[in-house]
């Protein structure tokens, strides 16, 4: 079992004599417990917990998601809120899970981890979600929220999300901080936990339903920048749509239909809740194959958007026929430009754009959407990447007043168009993306069209996503090299173009090769290596937070489609030839 044998057998000696060990965990462990590689992999290590919370398989031991690693979680949260004095615990927890094995089980087990703390749980009655426990968290005032997802992870994962009192994910102090209150328990088998008949009694577990929906769904109509269009001629817009087995059917639909938007046809085989997500390899709408349904429905239905949710329901993909009457899935900049440059417009319109308005986006996003928010005279400011960035930026100037903020969006799929909710929100987008799609056909002109017509308008941006997958030990130490290897030796020209500046979010520092003169980047730090090239191209170097993988991001601006698809074939093909030599 490798060089940490003595260490693996006392745990597995410690699960395995603990008499209360529950029916399933004890079934599984059994099972293993001549499987000297199975064991190591299930106890070798702790589950991490990190700064957005953990993510892992389903199982027995410490490096599984199982009832005690949650309670872990819990008692960690618990103990960080415990800090912060008696009015932090009256506030409470909201708690909300997703469609996955054991999800509504671990929900539970953290709700009554925190009673035994004195610490009110606030628990969906069922299902729900990541965008409305964000806004759940909000509504009920409550100290923290706890989402159970692994958002598109495949079906034998599940995870444990930690979000502030403002809705938002921790940023990275208060997350440092909490993650070292979940390492300093030694024992998540030695976990108290409260009974939930007492813990109710007590007003310390609460179940909590129609009332956040209904607060929620209101607030979603007043994203809306032209109700009255939506409510007259919303039937005339055919809506397919699938939320993948996962959260997002109940309120899709509804905020669908109460803004007008009746003509909306749901994916039979795909609609109910299914943990193994049985008719797709991936529950993810960034991979096309996930539209295999939806563009059947589509094309019955002559449907003129499919929709498609991922099992949280914070990330939403769109699917449009092109000129030639093909259904094409839209990039996530493609989707998030579209957004914008719609509600810029509109507003703009309408008179209510802010002067202060501001547009956050990743860094790792398009600079399609700068160029967007450059011809209104607005300011984009870039985050790292992760959502919590977006919502960290949203509240310094909620309390700052210096800007206000009008759209946030991610490559992967994320926006978010109303403040109310402080992480990506797929519902939102959902409805949006319908109002956007029902104007331009009043116009006479398909999605596709209009997003031509942002092309025109404002360059030819393209962008790609390439992945290496390097698993366990072995391939971490890779990662961690390659990363090594290209700050120690910088390359100085890419796909035959000059790089003209290297930003390093490690170390915070952008250096001008022209000039070497080199300038602080404000934001934290991160393992991450940016390369902007002499025509505006760049791309990017970033090891994946959830995933045992290393990430290259490509972005090209041309004047053409033709154009910008000749420059990003030759870059991502330069830049992927070039990390042969630290791969190999």
């Amino acid at each position: 079992m490798g060089g940490t044998l003595l260490n693996i057998v006392e745990k597995v000696e410690r699960w395995n004599q603990f008499a209360q060990l529950e029916p399933d965990v004890r079934q599984q462990l059994d099972a293993i417990l001549d499987n000297d590689k199975a064991l190591e992999d299930c106890f070798y290590r702790e589950l991490a917990f990190g700064t957005g919370g953990m993510r892992g398989e389903i199982g027995p031991g410490p490096n599984r998601m199982n009832t005690y690693t949650v309670r872990k979680a819990a008692e960690g949260l618990a103990r960080f809120i415990e800090k912060r004095g008696e009015t932090a615990k009256s506030k409470g927890v909201a708690i909300a899970f997703d469609s996955r094995h054991k999800s509504a089980k671990f929900a539970h087990e953290a709700a009554i981890t925190l009673g035994a703390h004195g610490i009110k749980a606030y628990v969906f009655e069922s299902l729900r979600p990541t965008p409305e426990l964000s806004f759940a968290v909000r509504y009920l005032g409550a100290e923290a929220g706890i989402v159970i997802t692994a958002s598109h992870n495949p079906p034998e994962y599940n995870g444990f999300k930690v979000y502030g009192s403002d809705g938002c994910q921790f940023p990275p102090a208060p997350a440092e901080e909490l993650v070292a209150c979940v390492q300093s328990i030694e024992d998540e088998l030695a976990i108290e936990v409260g009974d939930e008949e007492e813990l109710k009694a007590a007003q310390l577990y609460e179940i909590i339903s129609t009332e956040i929906d209904d607060a929620y769904n209101d607030q979603l109509k007043t994203i809306l920048l032209q109700p009255e269009m939506d409510k007259q001629y919303g039937d005339e817009l055919a809506i397919v749509f699938t939320p993948l087995h996962g959260t997002a059917n109940v309120a899709v639909r509804r905020a669908l239909k109460e803004s007008g938007f009746t003509n909306v046809t749901v994916v039979a085989e795909q609609e109910q809740p299914d943990p193994d997500f049985s008719t797709v390899s991936s529950p993810n709408p960034e991979e096309h194959a996930a539209f295999t349904l939806a563009m059947d429905y589509g094309e019955r239905q002559e449907a003129d958007l499919l929709l498609a949710t991922d099992p949280d329901a914070d990330r939403v993909g769109l699917a449009v026929k092109d000129d030639e009457g093909n259904y094409v899935v839209l990039t996530g900049n493609q989707t998030g430009a579209l957004l914008l440059d719609y509600l810029l417009e509109t507003r703009q319109q309408k008179g209510t754009l802010p002067q202060n308005g501001i547009v956050l986006k990743t860094i790792v996003t398009s600079e399609l959407g700068r160029a967007v928010a450059d011809a209104y005279g607005l300011t984009t400011i870039d985050t790292l990447t992760g959502f919590k960035f977006i919502g960290e930026k949203m509240g310094e100037y909620e309390r700052s007043g210096e800007h206000t903020f009008l759209f946030g969006y991610e490559e992967s799929y994320g926006y978010l168009i109303g403040d109310f909710v402080r992480d990506k929100d797929a519902i939102q987008a959902c409805l949006f993306a319908a109002e956007l799609a029902l104007h331009y056909k009043r116009k006479g002109m398909t999605v596709y069209e209009a997003m031509q017509q942002v092309y025109c308008k404002y360059g030819y941006y393209r962008e790609g996503l390439q992945s290496l997958t390097l698993k366990g030990k072995e391939g971490a130490e890779k990662i961690a090299s390659i990363l090594a290897s290209l700050r120690q030796e910088a390359p100085t020209h890419m796909a035959s173009k000059l790089i003209t500046t290297v930003e390093d979010f490690e170390s915070r520092q952008a250096l001008a090769t022209a000039t070497g003169e080199r300038t602080a980047i404000e934001l934290p730090a991160s393992n991450v290596l940016k390369y902007t090239l002499e025509d505006g191209s760049w791309f990017c170097v970033r090891p994946s937070g959830t995933e045992p993988k290393v990430k290259f991001y490509f972005g090209v601006v041309g004047s053409s489609n033709e154009e910008s698809e000749q420059k990003l074939t030759q870059l991502q093909q330069a830049v992927m030839s070039y990390m042969e030599a630290f791969i190999s």
